[in-house]
């Protein structure tokens, strides 16, 4: 009875394997086959956690004057030294990441929300649809970008948005910001989703499931969504970046975030660019978090990219 019951036992082998949640196993396979993308996201991590947790990070207030000498170098009591009103580069720079990780991940979100939309339903549903999409497209391309940046920005600028606080992360002046970088980034970039689009919409597995009696819902939730999020994503990560130079730029021109909150944009145009010569580390500290921030963003796209993509997933 005992040799029967040993026989009736399946191998070890030939248990079944239970998979690991989606989610779950994309980490797993960041971290066995992208060291890249892990080392990214581990930055990206830290970014983040650094932006959440400033208060308890920096030493010093973001504008506290006076805590050292003027225009002193990187020491142990100032490890990036000061710049030229005595604050503390390091503690700047770490309050910094809270507003330029902000605004620059929101207005990643929004366009890619927007382009998605716009190239996804252009692309499948055609004809009529594509048309007004595209010339709608075409006409806000043509309208210059800093053009209507000034505009809204002249027009919120002193407004108080109900609802919204004076000051902080959602500022009207940030949230205006956003909306208004998200627009200009996701409109543009929906032409290239709906070329993807159109690609997936013409393939053979389309077919068959149109065949099958799908549903446009289905049709584009399930199967068109899914493959066209390797350019998105692509897309959204080297939008970071020029979100981030948009608002240094909005910040130049004194129509961005006011100057006495501290973003890695506005320290590279205001102190940075007046003392860079005398004080180089005001330039290369906010400079360097801002390379590192884009530069971890763009290959944990690429990886995601590699992961996520349908036809790049089993190869």
């Amino acid at each position: 009875m005992a040799q029967t019951t040993a026989a009736m036992q399946l191998p070890a082998s030939a248990e079944p394997h239970r998979r690991l949640p989606f989610y779950l196993e994309v980490c797993v396979r960041l971290a066995k086959e992208k060291p890249m993308g892990l080392f990214s996201a581990i930055v990206v991590l830290v970014l983040f956690a650094m932006a959440v947790a400033a208060p308890l990070i920096a030493p010093f207030g973001p504008n506290e004057l006076g805590v050292g000498t003027r225009l002193t170098g990187p020491s142990w009591g100032h490890i990036m030294g000061t710049d030229n009103l005595g604050r503390d580069v390091f503690s700047r720079v770490v309050y910094g990441a809270r507003v330029s990780m902000t605004i620059g991940v929101a207005a990643v979100v929004v366009p890619t929300i927007i382009g998605l939309g716009i190239g996804v339903l252009s692309g499948y549903f055609g004809g009529l649809t594509d048309m007004i999409a595209q010339r709608f497209v075409d006409a806000f391309i043509a309208f210059p970008a800093l053009v209507f940046l000034l505009a809204v920005a002249a027009v919120f600028r002193g407004h108080q948005v109900p609802g919204l606080p004076a000051t902080g992360l959602l500022s009207t002046t940030n949230v205006v910001l956003m909306v208004s970088v998200g627009l200009l980034l996701g409109i543009g970039t929906s032409r290239i989703i709906r070329s993807a689009t159109i690609q997936v919409k013409d393939s053979t597995y389309m077919e068959a499931a149109r065949s099958l009696g799908c549903g446009h819902g289905r049709m584009i939730f399930v199967y068109v969504v899914p493959n066209v999020m390797a350019p998105t994503i692509t897309l959204a990560t080297l939008g970071l970046g020029v979100a981030i130079l948009i608002e240094a730029s909005l910040s130049f021109l004194g129509l961005g975030v006011p100057p006495d909150t501290p973003t890695w944009g506005g320290m590279l145009s205001r102190e940075a660019r007046s003392w860079m010569t005398q004080a180089p580390w005001m330039a290369i500290f906010p400079g360097g978090a801002l390379s590192l921030a884009v530069f971890a963003f763009n290959m944990l796209g690429d990886a995601l990219r590699d992961l996520l993509d349908p036809r790049l997933r089993n190869s």
